[in-house]
């Protein structure tokens, strides 16, 4: 751990790095442990068992963070005609076609989500290498290739994320901010959880669900123990959670 900083090494000392924790007492520590001049984000990720090597064991999609991000989102709309008022109406920071395509191609990149309508695809398929790489690809899957984007926008304001399996089969999001409470937190945690469940492949074998952590942005991460996994709402720590998931 010699090449971790200071403020790294004294926020371990706080807790068992190798014990696994409930969710609500993890969520606590994980608001603890981030210790930033700024307001961190919460992390949560899943190492799955599956192989993201196949088609068939990709794990995919978007979820709505009921309780939000607790950051702006900048979000890059492909559109024109009526629907490209929509979408500007809706809040989308930047609506374009062919000329916000020529732009991206010249190495602009400064958004959050890339939304598009269907008959955009041909102009936004060939920004694939560079949107692809850098997780800002539209796609159908996680709703970000729609006829109504009006409709995505707002929904990415309001605290929709995508999420989508690594090489090494994480799935890795943020589940909001370490000035969060820890209900709005557990709440959040909650939809991610409950959503990559849901959306476990037919194809995938053995155990699903092989770890879980939770880290603040900034900090060291610290374990949830599988067998526990939902009770984030039964605990003190998240004990308003449990009305606005009931």
């Amino acid at each position: 751990m010699a090449h971790k900083g200071k403020r790294y090494r004294k926020a371990v000392e706080i807790y068992d790095r190798e014990k696994f924790y409930g969710p609500a007492e993890a969520l606590d520590l994980a608001k603890t442990l981030a210790t930033a001049k700024f307001d961190e984000t919460v992390e949560l990720t899943l190492r799955l068992g599956v192989d993201p090597r196949k088609a068939d064991q990709q794990v995919r999609g978007s979820v709505s963070l009921p309780r939000g991000t607790g950051k702006t989102v900048r979000v890059a709309v492909f559109a024109q005609g009526e629907k490209a008022r929509e979408a500007e109406e809706a809040g989308a920071e930047v609506v374009g076609a062919q000329d916000l395509a020529d732009r991206i191609q010249k190495g602009w990149t400064d958004f959050d989500v890339a939304i598009a309508s269907p008959d955009m695809m041909p102009v936004v398929g060939k920004l694939g290498k560079i949107l692809g790489p850098r997780g800002l690809m539209p796609n159908p899957k996680s709703g970000t290739v729609t006829p109504d984007v009006a409709r995505a926008v707002r929904e990415v304001k309001a605290g929709k994320i995508e999420y989508r399996t690594d090489r090494q089969a994480n799935v890795h999001t943020v589940i909001g901010k370490a000035s969060f409470s820890a209900g709005d937190l557990a709440v959040n945690y909650l939809a991610v959880v409950d959503e990559v469940l849901r959306a476990k492949p037919a194809a995938a074998k053995g155990k699903y669900l092989k770890s879980v952590t939770l880290a603040p942005s900034m900090g060291p991460g610290v374990r949830v123990d599988v067998a526990r996994l939902k009770e984030a709402t039964a605990d003190g720590a998240a004990s308003d959670a449990v009305g606005a998931t009931a």
